[in-house]
C-alpha cells in the first residue's frame, strides 16, 4: 500500500511513485505536471467528487491498490464523496484465464479495455469483496479500477493474478522472439539469447538443439528460468551445423511453438567413427585386406601391428577401402588395424584389430544375374560378375560349375551340367559376362539351374541365384475345339474355343475349297485374317461379301513353333457361305467397260475410314468439271449422291466418305460432269472397312 502524504499548499508539488529495479521510488512532481507510469505500475488520481469530472487533484504512481483512509486523502480532497481511479496498460503475453479480485468501502468497478468486470457500486457501512475469472486476449490491455468514497472511512484492494490450473488454462505463451546466437571458435561455445516473455505466469524456457537434417528431440537440451534470456552449450566439434531453438513453458504445463532456428558452424576437431567390417585372408598375391566405408572419411591409414611388441608400421595411407599387402603366400600370421581421417585432417579411433594366417580359405564371390532361357534345342545360361579381383582367379584356374536338378528348386540331387563356358570383359563397366548352353536335356521337363565358381584351393563359391525353366517339347498343340465362321458385311468372323495347351504363341488361318470328292483344297494360309490382342480367339477374316463358300480352318502354333499339319484329319474345318451383298453394276470391271474412269478397292488393317479413289484417263478427262460420287444403298438397291469433287492434277482423284460404315464393305459409282452437263461413263470403286475383333 502507498499511503498517501498531505502536503502544504505553499509546497504545491505532488508525489510520484516510479519503480526502479523493483524498488518504490518517491519523486516531486509539481501537481500540474504530466504523470507517466512504468508498466506494471497503476497511475493514480484523486478526484473532489464522485463522477471522476474535471481535472484531478493529484496524480501519482501506485505499485498496488491496498490502502484506506478515514480523512480526505490527499490536499484538496473532502472528507467525503470523492473518488480514485487507477489505470495501467500492460502486455499480457499470450493471455488466457486471469482472475480479478477487489473489495472496497464504499463503491469499486473493475473495468478491462473499458469493458466492466466488476460492479460493487453502493454506499455502505461493511467492505464489499468480489472476485471474477475473466479470459484476457494476448497482447495489450487496459486495466481500470474506479473508487468512490461517499460518507465515512474509505477502504479499497485490488488484485489479478493469472489463473495456472492445467485444468484451467490452456493457452500457450507466445513463441519466445529477439532470438540470436553467437558461436566462438577458440572456446567452441555457442551462446543463444532471446527476449524475456511477458507472460505473468510464465514458469520458465526450455532450449533445444538438433544437427542439421535431423529433428528436434523429445526431450529438452536444457532448461532456464522465467529471469533468463541467454543459454550457453559447447556442441560437440565436429564440423557440422546444429540449430537452437528456445520454447517458454507457463505453470500450468503450455509450452509454446519453438523459436527461429538459430544455426551454428562449429569447429571441427572430431576424426570419422573406427571402420567397421576389417578382414584380412590370404590370396594368390599376398593378404587381401578390406574394411567398410566409414562417414565423413576422406582417407585412410592401415597400419600392421608387430605380434612382439605391438608397436603400429603405417603401410598405406589411400582413400580407398581396400588393400593387397604384398607378402606372397608366405602363411604367416599378420595383423592390421585402420583408421579413417575426414576433410580436416583429423584421425579417428583405430578399428578393432585383425589377424590371419595367410592361408587362402576365402572363396570367390557367387556369380551374379543368372539368367536361363529355353529354346528348342537347348537351355541357354548368362550371368555375370564384377572385373575386381576376379581377373585373378581367372588368371589362375578359377573354373565355373553350372548345376542342375529336375524341378523348381535347386536340391542335394543337383548335378554338374557339361557346359562350355565362354567369357566376354566389358572393361568399360568393369564387369564380366558369361554364357553356355547346357543341350543334355529331356524334352518338356522343368529343371532349377545355379552356377558356383571354385578357386585355384578349390574353394567353392555359394550358388548364384537360381532359375527355373521348362525346356522345348516336341509335340504339337491338340486341334482346336468349338470353332465357327461367321459371314459379315466386312468378311467372316472366326471364332474358337480356349485351346488346352498353355503354351500357343500365334494362331493361322487356312481357307479352301471343297472338292468333288469331299477333299478340301487348301487355298492357303489368309494374310489378311486378323488376330488382335483384344479377342485372341477370334479372327476377322477380311474379303468381298461376294456370296463366294469357302472352307475354313483354324491351327495353333506353340511357343517352339510345333503345329498341325494342314493335312491332319483332327484339325478342325467349319465351311460358310459370304453374304452377297455385290451392287448390280458389275465391281472390278471398269476396265472391261472401256473407262474414261477406272476404280480400284481394298482395304486395311484398321478400323478408320479411308479415301476412296479413281483415275480417270483420256482426253475428255481434261472437259471434267466436277466429280459424282454416290454410294450404293443396300437397302433402296439404288445409289445414294454423298457430294462432289472437283478435279485435281494427282494421278488418283479421292473422296473421303466420312459416314462409310464401320464393319461392311462400302461400292461407289463415280462419275465425270462434262461442261455441258452430261456425264462420263461410270468408275466402281470400293472400301472394306473392317470392325476388328
Amino acid at each position: 500500500m502507498n499511503p498517501v502524504r498531505r502536503t502544504t499548499a505553499a509546497t504545491a508539488t505532488a508525489v510520484v511513485l516510479a519503480t526502479t529495479g523493483g524498488l518504490l521510488t518517491a519523486l516531486a512532481t509539481p501537481a500540474s505536471a504530466a504523470v507517466t507510469c512504468t508498466s506494471p505500475v497503476f497511475k493514480r488520481q484523486f478526484f473532489a467528487n464522485t463522477a471522476f469530472s474535471g481535472t484531478p487533484k493529484k496524480t501519482d504512481c501506485d505499485n498496488a491498490i491496498d490502502q484506506s483512509w478515514s480523512g480526505a486523502p490527499v490536499s484538496g480532497l473532502p472528507r467525503d464523496n470523492f473518488g480514485v481511479r487507477w489505470t495501467l496498460t500492460r502486455d499480457f503475453g499470450s493471455g488466457g484465464p486471469f482472475s480479478l479480485a477487489a473489495s472496497g468501502l464504499d463503491g469499486i468497478r473493475v473495468y478491462v479495455d473499458g469493458s466492466r468486470k466488476v460492479d460493487l457500486w453502493k454506499n455502505t457501512s461493511t467492505t464489499v469483496s468480489k472476485t471474477v475469472n475473466v479470459t484476457i486476449p494476448s497482447g495489450k490491455h487496459t486495466l481500470r479500477v474506479d473508487y468512490v468514497n461517499w460518507t465515512g472511512s474509505a477502504k479499497v484492494k485490488f488484485g489479478y493474478s493469472p489463473r495456472t490450473s492445467a485444468t484451467v488454462d490452456k493457452v500457450k505463451p507466445l513463441t519466445p522472439a529477439g532470438t540470436a546466437v553467437t558461436y566462438d571458435k577458440a572456446t567452441g561455445k555457442a551462446k543463444l539469447t532471446w527476449a524475456k516473455n511477458k507472460e505473468m505466469d510464465l514458469a520458465g524456457y526450455q532450449v533445444y538443439r538438433r544437427l542439421k537434417g535431423a529433428a528436434y528431440p523429445v526431450k529438452p537440451l536444457a532448461t532456464a528460468t522465467s529471469a533468463a534470456t541467454s543459454y550457453t552449450d559447447t556442441p560437440p566439434a565436429t564440423g557440422e551445423t546444429y540449430y537452437y531453438e528456445v520454447r517458454a513453458q507457463d505453470k500450468a504445463g503450455n509450452v509454446s511453438g519453438g523459436s527461429t532456428d538459430q544455426p551454428v558452424t562449429t569447429v571441427d576437431r572430431t576424426g570419422p567413427a573406427a571402420p567397421t567390417g576389417l578382414t584380412a585372408h590370404g590370396d594368390l598375391w599376398g593378404m587381401m585386406i578390406e574394411w567398410d566405408a566409414a562417414p565423413d572419411a576422406v582417407s585412410y591409414e592401415l597400419f600392421e601391428k608387430d605380434q612382439a611388441t605391438g608397436s603400429l608400421t603405417l603401410l598405406k595411407q589411400q582413400t580407398g577401402t581396400s588393400f593387397v599387402h604384398h607378402v606372397g603366400h608366405d602363411e604367416t600370421k599378420h595383423t592390421y588395424l585402420v583408421r579413417a581421417l575426414d576433410a580436416a585432417g583429423n584421425a579417428g579411433a583405430y578399428s578393432t584389430p585383425v589377424t590371419s594366417d595367410g592361408i587362402d580359405r576365402t572363396p570367390p564371390d557367387a556369380p551374379q544375374n543368372l539368367e536361363a532361357t529355353a529354346t528348342y534345342d537347348a537351355v541357354r545360361l548368362h550371368w555375370t560378375m564384377p572385373e575386381g579381383r576376379l581377373s585373378d582367379e581367372i588368371n589362375n584356374d578359377a573354373y565355373f560349375t553350372v548345376l542342375r536338378s529336375p524341378g523348381t528348386t535347386l536340391g542335394a540331387d543337383a548335378v554338374a551340367v557339361p557346359c562350355d563356358v565362354n567369357t566376354t570383359l566389358n572393361s568399360a563397366a568393369g564387369e564380366y559376362s558369361f554364357g553356355c548352353a547346357d543341350g543334355e536335356f529331356e524334352f518338356g521337363t522343368t529343371y532349377t539351374y545355379a552356377v558356383v565358381i571354385n578357386d585355384w584351393q578349390d574353394n567353392r563359391s555359394a550358388p548364384s541365384n537360381t532359375v527355373t525353366v521348362t525346356t522345348s517339347d516336341r509335340t504339337a498343340p491338340l486341334p482346336l475345339t468349338g470353332l465357327t465362321a461367321t459371314p459379315r458385311a466386312d468378311g467372316t468372323e472366326l471364332r474358337w474355343n480356349t485351346p488346352v495347351d498353355d503354351d500357343i504363341s500365334s494362331y493361322r488361318a487356312l481357307r479352301g475349297v471343297r472338292q468333288d470328292d469331299g477333299t478340301v483344297k487348301w487355298i492357303g494360309e489368309l494374310a489378311h485374317c486378323v488376330d488382335r490382342a483384344d479377342d485372341p480367339l477370334a479372327m476377322l477374316c477380311i474379303d468381298i461379301p461376294d456370296g463366294e463358300t469357302y472352307v475354313y480352318t483354324v491351327i495353333a502354333e506353340d511357343v517352339w513353333g510345333n503345329e498341325l499339319s494342314a493335312t491332319d484329319p483332327s484339325i478342325p474345318v467349319v465351311t460358310a457361305t459370304e453374304l452377297n451383298i455385290v451392287p448390280a453394276e458389275p465391281i472390278d470391271k471398269d476396265f472391261e467397260a472401256g473407262g474414261p474412269l477406272y476404280g480400284g478397292g481394298g482395304w486395311t488393317i484398321s478400323e478408320a475410314a479411308k479415301p476412296i479413289e479413281w483415275h480417270c484417263s483420256g482426253d475428255v478427262c481434261a472437259q471434267v468439271t466436277e466429280y459424282r460420287v454416290s454410294r450404293w444403298n443396300p437397302g433402296t438397291q439404288t445409289y445414294d449422291l454423298l457430294g462432289t469433287v472437283s478435279p485435281t492434277t494427282a494421278y488418283y482423284q479421292t473422296f473421303n466418305d466420312t459416314t462409310q460404315p464401320l464393319g461392311s464393305v462400302s461400292y461407289y459409282r463415280v462419275v465425270g460432269v462434262l461442261a455441258d452437263g452430261t456425264e462420263t461413263g461410270a468408275a466402281h470403286p470400293w472400301k472394306i472397312r473392317p470392325d476388328l475383333l
